[in-house]
């Protein structure tokens, strides 16, 4: 039938009906010199199906008569049933032609369409091939699960995560590596989910690690499913962990500097009075007041083995514009909540810096939550982060339409009486940004208040290292 739709292509229409003219022309001359004789009119049926296939229906029918005709006159039969005859051979020829237009239209429409579908697998074939090479390419692990908890697909990145160099995961259940997924499909595989999750893993080999899986459930013939994607977070955890022990070491070296000085300039004071306590003859033998003589003495000692900050042994080169996009993340959601607005006046392509990355984010969300606070009852609420560089240095300000500072000259003393809490958060972000080369400024003028963060360009910290 290819074929036969391909005669009646466009560039073949012209010949065709020239085929069909000629054609005509042989039979009714045939027809007429045979006239005496017998009648050659259904002749005529073979130029009505070539022309069937490429005129539109008026043309066939035009055509039919035309043949209905042209039979009828070259014909020897009785003239009394002419219109007759006349009538059945147009019905004839048109029917014919018309069926033949049809018939090869309904192919036409039925092979289009067999290509479309030919089309439409090819394309999902190479989809399906695409999906496959990334799913197979991919480093997460990645799982189909069944309702019975079956693993009915796993890549290689999913084999070297949960059975490292054990038999393949297909067909295997669940629960021996990823217990929680099982739980899911099978109580709840009604309920549709598109979320995450962390839970506890476990490979082949027994050992046990933190997951993070990425899943959601669909519905098959089969009954629901669930995919996921599935990567070790045990490593993170460690590496976060870490990140906390040493800032919080790091903090409370500073907390216990501070205390330490404070606990110091109290012990001067008690020895001051001590020492004229010790000048009155009635104490000179009081056992009370030699104890505590030794109990200041004590302080003394104690407050002199004071925990000195050493230099940052954390801090390396910072890209600043990526650490300023984490912050914002950070702090965007509860600023929204409080009805704040936050300006971002960050510059493209700031210098390099040397910090402790992870300090540098505990100061500038410290420095956003005080912001916070001081504007809860402020109007406008307002925020404005910005940067500016030099050639030595890189300055963040944070400045805000809060209530401002009253007293701006004991902003950085530890346990100063007029803080809203502890007073210690702007001594502890200075101390940090000391410990490698950073400096906390605070800027006096406008509505509000304004701190800056100091950091040190890298070209020069590697400028002096080189001397």
């Amino acid at each position: 039938m290819k074929r036969l739709l391909s005669i009646f292509v466009p560039a073949n229409r012209t010949r065709l009906l020239i085929v069909a003219s000629l054609l005509v022309t042989a039979i009714a001359t045939i027809d007429w010199l045979t006239k005496p004789y017998l009648s050659l009119g259904f002749l005529y049926l073979f130029p009505i199906i070539i022309i069937g296939g490429f005129l539109s229906r008026g043309w066939i029918v035009g055509v039919a008569l035309v043949c209905a005709v042209l039979q009828e006159a070259f014909s020897n039969l009785p003239e009394n049933e002419a219109i007759f005859r006349l009538l059945l051979s147009s019905a004839g020829f048109s029917g014919t032609g018309l069926f033949i237009s049809e018939l090869l239209r309904n192919r036409r429409i039925t092979l289009e369409h067999v290509e479309e579908l030919e089309s439409e697998v090819k394309l999902r074939r190479d989809a399906e091939d695409q999906l496959q090479v990334l799913v197979e390419s991919s480093p997460a692990a990645i799982v189909t699960i069944d309702m019975n908890g079956t693993i009915s697909l796993a890549n290689q990145a999913a084999q070297q995560l949960l059975a490292p160099g054990a038999s393949p995961l297909q067909g295997q259940t669940i629960r021996s590596y990823l217990p929680s997924l099982q739980t899911i499909v099978q109580t709840q595989p009604a309920r549709a989910f598109r979320t995450t999750l962390q839970c506890r893993g476990q490979r082949s080999t027994g050992e046990v690690f933190l997951a993070g899986v990425w899943f959601s459930t669909y519905s098959t013939a089969s009954g629901p499913r669930l995919a996921a994607v599935v990567v070790d977070l045990s490593e993170d955890l460690r590496n976060r962990e870490d990140l906390s022990l040493d800032h919080l070491l790091r903090s409370s070296r500073i907390l216990v500097g501070a205390m330490a000085h404070e606990v110091r300039n109290l012990c001067g004071v008690a020895v001051v009075l001590q020492k004229n306590l010790g000048r009155v003859p009635e104490l000179e033998h009081n056992e009370d007041f030699k104890a505590l003589s030794s109990l200041i003495q004590s302080l003394e000692r104690i407050s002199a083995l004071s925990v000195k900050s050493s230099p940052s042994d954390v801090a390396a080169t910072v890209e600043l514009t990526s650490l300023l996009d984490e912050v914002r993340v950070l702090i965007e959601g509860a600023y929204r909540e409080s009805e704040i607005e936050i300006e971002w006046c960050v510059q493209e392509n700031l210098p390099l810096v040397w910090a402790d990355r992870y300090g540098l984010i505990q100061v500038f969300l410290n420095l956003a939550k005080n912001s916070q606070r001081a504007m809860e009852s402020t109007a406008p609420k307002k925020l404005c982060v910005s940067t500016s560089s030099e050639e030595k240095r890189v300055a963040i300000r944070f400045e805000d339409t809060g209530t401002g500072i009253a007293h701006p000259e004991s902003l950085f003393r530890p346990f100063r009486p007029n803080a809203e809490t502890s007073g210690l958060g702007l001594y502890v972000s200075r101390s940090i940004l000391r410990s490698f080369g950073g400096e906390l400024l605070y800027e006096p003028g406008g509505q509000g208040c304004c701190f800056v963060v100091v950091l040190p360009a890298l070209a020069i910290v590697e400028e002096a290292l080189n001397d």
